[in-house]
């Protein structure tokens, strides 16, 4: 079998073309990095634009970090307030129905006593014993405390602090807001009181 060899006119074309296209190649590579396009130029101003938003959320961030913070240091609102302000209005349209009720009616129907916690009979100049008595059959929290005395909230703050460090409450950390509870010392400071009013 016969191969035929082209012309060398030929195969010198092919390689010195290949030889060409390696060289502008080579060259295209060498000169591109000082060449900037459309495209480079408009990454430049870009960049400068997302560096600037960049800065301006971590600002934010920043703030927003401060914000939670201080939120989470005032913030003593009831979790329940919504449902407690439901179950108020609730409560109120049932009393404007059963007067509607009793209105149209001739008969009186008696109503059932509302129950209310057992509380001894103290004087409420003393918060303190009142608090005592409050939390003697169940925990309560400084909201609950604070609505019962009807005294502001940085009041009843520093009254509950000033229980917790005397040692006749404790505070029960795990659950969120903290519930407030008697100690055996505050039962005993509760006999006490109960003691001597009778005596005097």
């Amino acid at each position: 079998m016969l191969v035929e060899i082209p012309d060398p006119g030929v195969i010198l074309s092919v390689i010195l073309a290949f030889i060409l296209g390696l060289g502008g190649l080579y060259g295209y590579y060498k000169i591109r990095p000082f060449i900037k396009s459309r495209s480079d130029m408009v990454d430049a101003s870009q960049v400068e634009r997302l560096e600037y938003y960049e800065r301006q959320l971590i600002d934010m961030k920043i703030r927003l970090d401060a914000l939670e913070i201080q939120g989470i240091e005032q913030k003593t609102e009831d979790p329940n307030l919504e449902l407690k302000k439901f179950l108020e209005k609730l409560a109120k349209t049932e009393v404007q129905e059963k007067e509607v009720a009793i209105s149209q009616e001739p008969e009186i129907v008696p109503q059932k006593p509302i129950s209310t916690p057992k509380i001894p009979n103290i004087e409420h100049t003393n918060p303190t014993n009142y608090v005592l008595h409050l939390i003697t059959n169940k925990a309560m929290t400084s909201r609950d405390i604070q609505i019962t005395l009807k005294k502001s909230r940085e009041h009843t703050s520093r009254l509950m602090k000033k229980l917790f460090e005397e040692g006749l409450v404790q505070r029960n950390t795990e659950s969120k807001p903290y519930t407030y509870s008697i100690t055996e010392k505050g039962i005993a400071k509760v006999g006490e009181i109960e003691v001597s009013p009778t005596v005097a």
